[in-house]
C-alpha cells in the first residue's frame, strides 16, 4: 500500500492510504512566511483553496511568484498522471503538487495539508510566526473509484446551509467527491421550487417529531423545518464544485411523497384517501401515501425537475423509487385504469411506468436517471443507473444487465446503524458496524466478472437522519467511520480479510487530531462521551452479523 517505514510522525499518517509514499531524505522541509505559491495554468482554484485553508492555519500569505532563492509551493497539471491522480514532492527549495487535472492537484493539496500536521486543519494559527516542518517525501496516488460518495439526508432532519458547506469541506478532506443530496421525503421538502411555492410553504415543516425509533413513546413537541432557497442551492453547488465534488440531487418519486401531497393534495390518490387532510409526516417508517399515476402528477414533477436541472449541473439525477407501497394503487380506480390502458400487468408494472417516464424525460435533456434498486422491477432503460442499498443483489443484477451501479448496501455502509452493542450507544439502530467493519467493506462483489465489475461506478456511505436531530448527532454517527469508508473508496486495498486494520488504527491516532482541529464531534474509540448518549430513547437494534446479501 505504501513504502513508509510505519514509524513516521503525525504528518506521515495519511488517510486515505496512498499507493506510494517514499522518503526522499532524512531531513525536513519547511513552509514559512517567505514561501511563495506558484499556480500553473488550470490550478488557480486550488491556489485559492490553499490560501483560504493552509494560509489561514499558518498565517502565511502564500503570495504569488518568488525567485530561485525563495521557498516555493508549485502547482501544476501533468498529463502523465491519471485525471484524479496526483504527485506531491516535499523538501528542498520547491514543494510540488501535481495532478492529472485540477481535481488531481486538489486531492494532492489535501495530502499536502495532512503532511503539515493536524494544526494545518485549523482556521487560524495557534502560534503566529512559527515555521512548519514537512517530511521530505514523494507521494503518488490515484483513486480506485470515480464515485466516492456520501448520501446526506436533510429531509428527515434539516441541516442548515452552513452545515452542508461544512460537510462538503469534510468530504474534501477525505477525498470524497459525490454528495448525494436527499432533499425530499414524507417528513419534509427542502428545495425551493418557484412554480410550486406550497412545497416549501407547507411541505418544509412539521408540527412535531418522533424522538427515537418510530416505536418510541417520545416526541419532540415543537415545529421542525427549513428549506434551501434557489440561491442557497446555487451556493452549495458552487462551493462543492470548487472542491471537485458533484452534488447529485434526489427528488423522491413515487413513494416517500407525503410532504408533497400535504402541499398539493391532488398529487395523491384522491379516490381512495382524503389527501386534503394529510399533513407533513411527523414519524418514521414506510408511508402508504404515494403519488397518483396521473398525467397531472407527471406534469407537476416535470416542472419540479426542470427547476432542479437549472440548479444542479450533475449528469445524474436521483429519483428515489424505493419503498413505494402499492396498497392505495390496488384500491384506486384511477390507478387500475392506467394499468389497463398501458397493459402494465400490475402495480409493479405501474411503478416501472413511473420510473421509465422520468428516465426518458431526463435522457431527452442530456441527464441520467439513478434510483434505489427497486427501480429494477419491470426493467430499466439502458442509460439508467442503480444505487444498490438492500444488499449487493440489486447491484449484481444491474451490472449483469449492463447498468452502472453505486454500491451502498445498508448492512455495511448505512452510518445510522450503531457502532457498538454497549448500553450507552445513542438510539441504537440496525446492525453493529464498527470502524473495522467499515474498513473491511468491499464494494465489488466477487461474483461479478471483470466486464460486469466495470459497471460499478463506485461506492457511497449513507447518512439517514431519522434519529439524528442535529449536527452533533450526524458527526457522531458519521465519524470516524467515514474516514474508514473514504479509504475503501479511494485506496486499492487487499481483500477484506487481508487488510491491515492495526495499521489503519495507528494512522487514525493522528487523524483524530485532524478531526479535533476540524471540530468534528466523532465517536471516541472508547465509546460515547456523556453528552453523546441518549439514555431512555428507544432504538431498533438488530442482533448478530449482517447478512451478506
Amino acid at each position: 500500500m505504501t513504502e513508509s517505514d510505519m514509524t513516521e510522525p503525525d504528518g506521515m499518517e495519511l488517510i486515505p492510504a496512498p499507493r506510494r509514499l517514499v522518503r526522499n531524505g532524512s531531513g525536513r522541509g519547511r513552509l514559512d512566511e517567505g514561501t511563495r505559491l506558484v499556480a500553473g495554468p488550470g490550478t488557480e482554484g486550488v491556489a485559492r483553496w490553499l490560501r483560504a485553508t493552509v494560509g489561514a492555519a499558518t498565517g502565511y500569505a502564500l503570495t504569488e511568484g518568488g525567485g530561485e532563492s525563495v521557498c516555493r509551493l508549485v502547482l501544476g497539471i501533468e498529463p502523465d498522471l491519471p485525471p484524479e491522480g496526483y504527485r506531491v514532492v516535499t523538501g528542498g527549495a520547491d514543494h510540488l503538487i501535481q495532478g492529472g487535472s485540477a481535481a488531481g492537484v486538489f486531492w494532492g493539496a489535501q495530502t499536502f495539508r495532512q503532511l503539515l500536521g493536524a494544526d494545518a486543519h485549523r482556521r487560524a494559527p495557534l502560534r503566529p510566526g512559527q515555521d512548519w516542518d514537512l517530511p521530505e517525501v514523494t507521494v503518488e496516488d490515484a483513486p480506485r473509484f470515480a464515485w466516492r460518495g456520501l448520501m446526506l439526508d436533510v429531509a428527515r432532519h434539516f441541516l442548515p446551509k452552513d452545515q452542508v458547506l461544512r460537510y462538503l469541506d469534510l468530504m474534501a478532506a477525505h477525498k470524497l467527491n459525490v454528495l448525494h443530496f436527499h432533499l425530499t421525503d414524507d417528513q419534509g421538502w427542502r428545495i425551493e421550487i418557484e412554480r410550486y411555492p406550497r412545497l416549501t410553504e407547507v411541505g418544509s415543516w412539521r408540527t412535531r417529531t418522533k424522538f427515537g425509533h418510530r416505536a418510541s413513546p417520545l416526541w419532540e413537541e415543537k415545529p421542525h423545518g427549513g428549506h434551501y432557497t434557489r440561491d442557497d442551492l446555487r451556493e452549495i453547488v458552487a462551493y462543492a464544485a470548487e472542491r471537485h465534488i458533484t452534488v447529485v440531487p434526489e427528488i423522491d418519486i413515487p413513494g416517500h411523497s407525503q410532504a408533497a401531497i400535504a402541499a398539493y393534495p391532488e398529487l395523491g390518490n384522491t379516490d381512495v384517501v382524503d389527501t386534503a387532510s394529510l399533513t407533513v409526516w411527523d414519524t418514521w417508517g414506510i408511508n402508504e401515501n404515494v403519488l397518483a399515476p396521473t398525467d397531472h402528477t407527471l406534469r407537476f414533477y416535470e416542472g419540479v425537475l426542470e427547476e432542479v436541472l437549472e440548479l444542479f449541473p450533475s449528469t445524474f439525477v436521483h429519483i428515489g423509487g424505493d419503498e413505494c407501497v402499492k396498497d392505495q394503487w390496488k384500491r384506486s380506480a384511477t390507478a387500475q385504469a392506467r394499468i389497463r390502458e398501458f397493459g402494465l400487468g400490475d402495480e409493479e408494472g405501474l411503478q416501472s411506468w413511473f420510473v421509465r417516464h422520468f428516465d426518458n424525460w431526463l435522457t431527452a435533456r442530456g441527464r441520467r436517471l439513478i434510483g434505489w434498486d427497486e427501480i429494477l422491477q419491470g426493467g430499466l432503460a439502458p442509460g439508467a443507473a442503480v444505487s444498490s442499498w438492500r444488499g449487493y443483489a440489486g447491484g449484481v443484477t444491474a451490472a449483469r444487465a449492463g447498468h452502472d451501479v453505486v454500491m451502498c448496501p445498508e448492512q455495511h455502509v448505512y452510518l445510522d446503524h450503531r457502532q457498538h452493542d454497549g448500553p450507552d450507544e445513542p438510539v441504537p439502530i440496525g446492525y453493529v458496524r464498527t470502524l473495522e467493519d467499515v474498513f473491511r467493506f468491499e464494494p465489488v462483489p466477487p461474483e461479478l466478472t471483470p466486464e460486469e465489475a466495470r459497471h460499478v461506478l463506485g461506492t457511497q456511505a449513507n447518512v439517514w437522519t431519522e434519529v439524528m436531530e442535529d449536527t452533533a448527532r450526524v458527526d457522531y454517527q458519521a465519524f470516524p467511520r467515514l474516514a474508514a469508508f473514504a479509504e475503501v473508496a479511494w485506496s486499492r486495498l487487499p481483500a477484506p480479510a487481508e487488510r491491515d486494520f492495526a495499521d489503519f488504527e495507528r494512522r487514525m491516532t493522528s487523524h483524530y487530531r485532524r478531526l479535533d482541529a476540524l471540530g468534528v464531534g466523532y465517536r471516541p474509540p472508547g465509546g460515547p462521551r456523556p453528552w453523546q448518549r441518549r439514555p431512555g430513547v428507544l432504538g431498533r437494534p438488530i442482533e448478530g452479523a449482517p447478512p451478506n446479501v
